[in-house]
């Protein structure tokens, strides 16, 4: 009994993997459906014509015998007359085969671009702990790697196992005339190189899962290796050669797995192959001394050993087609993994809350996903609409953090944030977030041209030149762009073409631009905005800032106190707590860990 079941068992789990054809399919059908229909005929007529061109190929035997010992000219051209009907048979043929071709290849460049698209607009669901974490993203290379190619690949072999079907049953039809043996030896030679060819697909699938880490850390080194932003470092650091190493030592323990499946699955292809090559011959004899003996015709021996030929790799090209889907189906159950894997989304529907009640912290506490650590424990504070808060801290203390969970990036593990007296999830995210200006340390520079790297700030408005100006402006980047060759049209970044490079200052001053760009924004956010930028010109900055945000709720955080001193409302962070709040003038009397710090960078200017 437990032998059956598990049989039952191996069967269910043999089966289940198919479960992703259907997607498959309609994934092709709604990509392109002229040519998924293209595709299916073309296969039905490549499907048919093998055992119309074996038929016409007896006729032909035939009719050249006949018309040799009748000498009749009627026979000479019936003769002819097979000929040609199998040469138009035969171009048909190549040109179905023609036809596959090209709408594969249409089909797979149009499939690419649509699972990609898939994948990305995935990303665009995803939370920022999701990119944080090391496990999912090896999920999305997975995903990435050969998802793109693997729903044509099989689309492509269930077509081919249909044509292949309509063909054995053509071939079938001809060799049951022969004999019902021929038949069953076609099926049962085939069949070893099938399980072979199962085999290594699933061992071949394993290897991808389980060196996708590795995968991941080759292309990182890649990237260090090649490109600009990392060139410098590299060659100062003289670091080319041992990351290179690194690289080929990856790739070494990748290959050595690649080159043993590869020997063991052509080894055991060939001696599996010896199997189906004894099984023709044996065949073949047979078929030779049915005709020596008078049982069948010339012209029928033909099309039999045509037909045992033809039927033995086609019907071994039917289950290689199995054996292929069934590899494709394990990659696309990596695609289907990640694309219908459950993200919480925000179901927050209000977009008004009470005014003049600001923003309020009430005991939140954060930890990320599997960590039992907290990185910040009973976070209080309240921001009133108009104050301007500062936020210092050493390296490590959750400033950033804090930062991250305002912004809907985090959601707290206990406690909750309210905006205007509305808990943060139960905002309309996109109301929320237009609401927000944010500048981070590590802000993105994007290689765009001036005016959109401003304008990407507000992607409604990411082509309002008129914008651009005001918010650059507002920035204090003006001065330096209408010295640049094209102005706001001037490219940026050296990866495309006519690039141009900024000073870190600079870069800051653009990043600040885009900040300004949410003029409707009410909660402005930086990030240590000025942190490239000489005391002088932070100071320049700051003044000019305050008087452009009085009606709005700053956060900013920056070591520099001279910059701080400005806010309304200080808080000191330490190991993920607040241990001191109040203004300038009440930090520095209480005498705390704040007039410390103070003293201290005062007394570097000194």
């Amino acid at each position: 009994m437990w032998k059956l079941k598990l049989i039952d068992k191996n069967i269910r789990k043999s089966l289940s993997v198919f479960r992703y054809s259907g997607k498959a399919l309609s994934l092709v059908w709604s990509t392109d459906r002229t040519l998924t229909i293209s595709l299916a005929i073309l296969a039905l007529v490549g499907g048919l014509l093998p055992g119309s061109i074996a038929i016409i190929g007896k006729l032909i035997v035939d009719s050249v015998i006949l018309a040799n010992r009748s000498g009749l000219q009627i026979d000479r051209q019936t003769a002819l007359n097979y000929v040609y009907l199998e040469a138009i048979a035969i171009v048909l043929l190549a040109a179905a085969q023609k036809g596959l071709v090209v709408c594969q290849s249409l089909l797979r460049v149009l499939l690419a671009q649509r699972v990609n698209e898939l994948i990305l607009e995935k990303a665009l669901t995803l939370d920022l702990t999701h990119f944080e974490d090391s496990e999912f993203y090896d999920k999305m290379s997975q995903a990435r790697s050969q998802a793109s190619s693997r729903p044509l690949s099989l689309i492509t072999r269930t077509f081919g196992l249909c044509q292949s079907a309509l063909t054995l049953i053509t071939f079938s039809g001809l060799l049951w005339q022969f004999s019902g043996w021929a038949v069953l030896v076609v099926i049962v030679a085939a069949i070893p190189s099938f399980i072979a060819e199962t085999r290594f697909s699933e061992h071949a699938f394993r290897l991808f899962r389980w060196r996708s880490p590795e995968t991941r850390q080759q292309h990182y080194l890649e990237t260090l290796l090649a490109r600009e932003d990392y060139a410098k470092e590299v060659q100062l650091y003289q670091l080319g050669g041992m990351l290179l190493q690194r690289y080929r030592d990856i790739f070494n323990r990748l290959y050595k797995d690649d080159r043993n499946l590869t020997i063991q699955k052509g080894l055991w292809g060939y001696l599996l192959g010896l199997l189906s090559t004894g099984a023709f011959y044996a065949a073949y004899g047979w078929i030779v001394l049915e005709a020596i003996s008078g049982q069948i015709s010339l012209g029928e021996m033909t099309m039999y050993l045509m037909v045992f030929r033809q039927g033995q790799s086609t019907f071994s090209a039917a289950l290689t087609s199995i054996g292929g889907m069934y590899e494709d189906n394990l990659y696309l159950a990596n695609l289907y993994e990640f694309l219908e894997q459950p993200m919480p989304q925000s179901q927050g529907k209000i977009t008004q809350g009470i005014m003049q009640e600001g923003i309020r912290f009430e005991q939140v506490s954060f930890s990320y996903p599997g960590s039992q650590q907290p990185v910040l424990k009973n976070i209080s504070l309240h921001l009133k609409p108009g104050e301007k808060l500062a936020i210092v801290g050493e390296n490590g203390s959750g400033k950033t953090t804090l930062i991250k969970l305002l912004t809907n990036l985090y959601t707290p593990t206990n406690g909750r944030i309210l905006l205007d007296g509305v808990d943060l999830k139960d905002w309309d995210i996109d109301v929320l977030r237009r609401r927000i200006g944010v500048i981070f340390q590590n802000f993105v520079q994007y290689q765009f041209t001036v005016g959109e790297n401003v304008g990407v700030g507000d992607v409604d408005r990411i082509e309002d030149r008129k914008e651009w100006e005001i918010a650059a402006n507002k920035g204090m980047a003006k001065p330096f762009i209408d010295v640049l060759p094209a102005q706001f049209d001037t490219q940026l970044g050296k990866w495309f073409k006519g690039g141009q490079e900024l000073s870190g200052g600079q870069w800051q001053k653009i990043a600040l631009a885009r900040a300004f760009m949410r003029s409707n924004a009410d909660i402005l956010i930086l990030d240590e905005p000025t942190a490239a930028m000489d005391a002088e010109a932070e100071m320049n900055i700051f003044n000019h800032f305050r008087s452009l945000t009085l009606d709005r709720m700053v956060v900013l955080i920056s070591h520099r106190f001279s910059t701080v001193r400005m806010a309304d409302k200080i808080i000191v962070m330490a190991n993920g707590e607040i241990i001191e709040q109040g203004s300038h003038e009440q930090l520095i009397a209480a005498d705390g860990r704040y007039a410390h710090l103070f003293s201290l960078q005062a007394a570097g200017y000194k």
